[in-house]
């Protein structure tokens, strides 16, 4: 797991990450129910759709809008096991998340989201 600077700088040189921003209505819900509430969100979301060794649907499990947290992950590249690996050198499909891997994600998802408080 690479430092969290380090990777929002690449993050930030990807064409497809990059075009990801909060607003309308998930801008609107984020603001409305706060950081800590969507941020328990998060670790529901991440513990379920992420955390398994080979969570169902992988690569297809992170809906595109409907919630800040699921841009926020498109945008981190922390929306599959997949990308967990290219990004951010976790292995997929090899062990469920540690405690130590769900919290790097969240704390990815939470410092992303912070940027538009």
């Amino acid at each position: 797991m690479e430092e969290i600077d380090k990777v929002f700088e690449r993050l930030k040189k990807s064409d497809f990450r990059s075009r990801f921003t909060l607003r309308g209505r998930e801008l609107v819900y984020l603001r409305e129910k706060g950081i800590d509430t969507v941020m328990d969100h998060a670790r529901a979301f991440v513990e379920e759709r992420l955390a398994p060794a080979d969570p169902p649907n992988d690569g297809k499990q992170t809906p595109m809008r409907n919630h800040p947290v699921f841009i926020a992950q498109h945008a981190t590249a922390s929306c599959c096991r997949k990308c967990l690996m290219k990004w951010h050198g976790i292995p997929a499909h090899a062990h469920a998340l540690t405690d130590e891997e769900k919290e790097y994600v969240l704390s990815l998802l939470r410092r992303w989201m912070e940027i538009y408080l």
